[in-house]
């Protein structure tokens, strides 16, 4: 685990390990976001944050969901800002309790909306952190996992450019040339790396 999160009456500290070279504050505050990235980007941007799926697989709902019959689901969704993919989220997701089940697949609540109407904060973990150049952009790249009773996620997360964390409303309202393109997955597969494409944004 990549992350130490301590805290008594004086002091919190959050510590992170292991990150690559030249990480920025900003950076680093997106990779210990812990189900509330929606509300970091919104701060960040000034603006609105919209979801929109790309794919979703759930497993067959045969009874309510529990830990001796979970539902899983894997999905893909592009965070929107300006009509700009600023991330995309690929992730697996195992539903253990009827309330979780009704919030996520019925009420159709994000991930990190479905924790916040839980009243429950996720224990989280994050596993890797990559920044990998993709045909001549900066991305960033978490996986992680959140946990709380009746719902649990391995999430990876893909940050287009890094450039939008340094140059926020410009790079926001450039001309977009980037769209994410990953196929769609077999139904209940391990999460993977997801491949980034260049081409024009259609929304």
């Amino acid at each position: 685990m990549l992350t130490q999160d301590t805290y008594n009456t004086a002091s919190t500290s959050v510590k992170l390990s292991c990150l690559p070279d030249n990480m920025t504050g900003l950076e680093r505050i997106m990779l210990a976001a812990q189900g509330d990235l929606q509300r970091l980007l919104s701060t960040f941007f000034g603006r609105p944050i919209h979801v929109k799926c790309i794919y979703a697989h759930t497993s067959p709902r045969l009874r309510p969901a529990s830990p001796e019959h979970p539902i899983t689901q894997s999905r893909q969704v592009h965070l929107l800002c300006a009509s700009r993919v600023v991330c995309v989220a690929t992730s697996i997701v195992t539903i253990t309790s009827p309330e979780s089940e009704r919030l996520f697949l019925d009420d159709k609540f994000p991930i990190g909306q479905t924790f916040r109407q839980l009243r429950r904060n996720p224990r989280f973990s994050l596993l890797n952190v990559e920044t990998p150049t993709v045909r001549g952009k900066r991305e960033l790249r978490r996986t992680y996992m959140l946990e709380t009773e009746g719902l649990q996620t391995e999430i990876l997360e893909i940050f287009p450019d890094r450039d939008m964390f340094s140059r926020g409303e410009d790079w926001l309202l450039e001309e977009s040339d980037v769209v994410e393109v990953c196929t769609s997955p077999a139904e209940n597969t391990k999460l993977d790396w997801c491949t980034v494409h260049m081409g024009p944004v259609v929304h």
